[in-house]
Parts: C-alpha cells; structure tokens; sequence
C-alpha cells in the first residue's frame, strides 16, 4: 500500500542548529524523522512512499541519493577497508517518487498533486513529515476497509504541557485543567484513505479543515481513538524528549527494534 508523506514543513521552532533544513529532517538520533516514520509504515509491509515536497526539497533528495547504510545497519568490512559487506538493511525495499508539489502548497493541493501515482490504489496512507506513533497501522487499514467511509484518522488526546483556563468574564480563575484531562481528542494525523476522498478535495483546499469536514458533514469520515504513543516534532523540547527515548532505547513508535512487535 502507498503512503504519501508530507514533507514541506519550515521548522521554524526548531532553528537552534541545521538553520536551513525542513522539519522532516530534523534528526532523531542518526536519522531524521522522516526515515523513522518510513522504517514505522515499512515494519507493516508499506515500502512504496511518494515524498510530498516544499521547503527543503533538495535536502530531503540529497539525503536519500547519499544514503548511507552504514549508519543504522551492522556490517563487515574486508579488502583493505575498501569492501562493505552489510548485514542488515534498512532500504532496500523501498521504493520512493519524490514530487516538489510546491513551498506554499496546502496539504489537501499536495495531495491533489500526486493523485496521478494513486490512481491504482483502492487505500492508501498518508501522514505528516514529523509525527511519530505506535498505532497499528494495518488494524486501521482494516478498520476503515470494514466501512464505505473514504478516510479516518487516529484521534489523540492533546498534549499535557498545555492547560485549559477556567475563568469569568472578569479574569478571575476558578482552575486550571491539564489539555489531556480534558474530554477532547485531537487530529492525530496516520491518515487511511480512499480514493473517494477526492470527491471532497477541491483545488487548494486543506486537506483536513475542507476535504475531511466536508466528508464529515457526509457522513464519511471516521476517527479512530488512540490512547497509546503519539508524539509530535513541533518543538525544540519535543525533540529534546523523542532524542532521550531513542538514546535510552526506549522509543516506542521504533517497533523494528522490540523482538514482540
């Protein structure tokens, strides 16, 4: 099954090195969390990408046509240090159509822009360049099959570094509530959709504030609660803890890495 990746994000909140790389790029330990997305769909048998490109384009190509196997796989090293025998892999199955849909582009309109690499595909996948998850992505693929809705995504609950203010008119607070806490969840992105959701994606459009409420109000848009991992790169401090998880070994949206995944 495809998965469209959108990789046109500046990272303006994370300019404290690599000033000119996309967010996609920013690395989680050796590698940026665009691959570790890639190596998450890949572990469930979805190796063909098409790479939604902006911002940053050529870094994204550049990376990938220097692909360095060495970094992240074991291997042997003979004839003078002139020979690389790996023992592992990690991309060769994979098979990547990168498309410059714009620096400006709206998501929905970088959608609408690779369409032509879809057309053969009942499902397919897309997501965001820099949202990581442990969801079981072909439990959710099996979900929406089981349904005539054209996409669903998982809805998460928000992240607790945010409060809700529970005040009067006058200023006054009464509390302040954890985002969690609260009973709402939030577009988690790990979209599975149908090619029907073209029939509600115009020219421009976004693809879930106008494609998305448009097959809601239809009656065909699902969300899938999900109270496991989930974890954005918005922030320098969100790169900070994602960075800790992966040097510890404990990253959980890395499921490649646990023998009972």
């Amino acid at each position: 099954m495809k998965v469209v990746l959108f990789c046109g994000g500046l990272g303006m909140r994370m300019r404290a090195d690599n000033q000119s790389l996309p967010k996609p790029m920013m690395s989680i330990g050796d590698r940026p969390v665009l691959w570790h997305i890639m190596r998450y769909y890949a572990h469930y048998g979805h190796t063909e990408f098409i790479l939604c490109l902006g911002y940053g384009a050529r870094a994204v190509k550049e990376y990938f046509l220097n692909y360095e196997e060495t970094a992240s796989n074991d291997f042997v090293l003979t004839k003078g240090c002139q020979h690389v025998d790996l023992i592992g892999t990690d991309v060769s199955e994979w098979t990547i159509t990168f498309v410059d849909t714009g620096m400006d582009t709206a998501i929905g309109e970088r959608l609408r822009r690779v369409r032509p690499y879809l057309e053969d595909d009942e499902f397919f996948l897309a997501n965001y360049g820099d949202v990581l998850t442990d969801a079981p992505i072909n439990s959710l693929v099996e979900e929406l099959a089981a349904t005539d809705a054209v996409g669903q995504f998982i809805a998460v609950r928000p992240q607790d570094s945010f409060h809700v203010v529970d005040m009067d008119s006058s200023g006054a607070v009464a509390g302040l509530i954890p985002a969690g806490d609260m009973p709402y969840r939030i577009n988690g992105g790990y979209f599975v959709l149908r090619q029907g959701i073209f029939d509600y994606l115009d020219e421009g459009d976004d693809l879930v504030m106008d494609a998305c409420v448009k097959a809601a109000h239809a009656g065909q848009m699902r969300a899938v609660p999900y109270d496991g991992f989930w974890a954005p790169m918005d922030t320098l401090k969100e790169r900070t803890y994602l960075e800790d998880l992966h040097r510890r070994g404990t990253g959980p949206w890395e499921i490649w890495q646990h023998a009972w995944a």
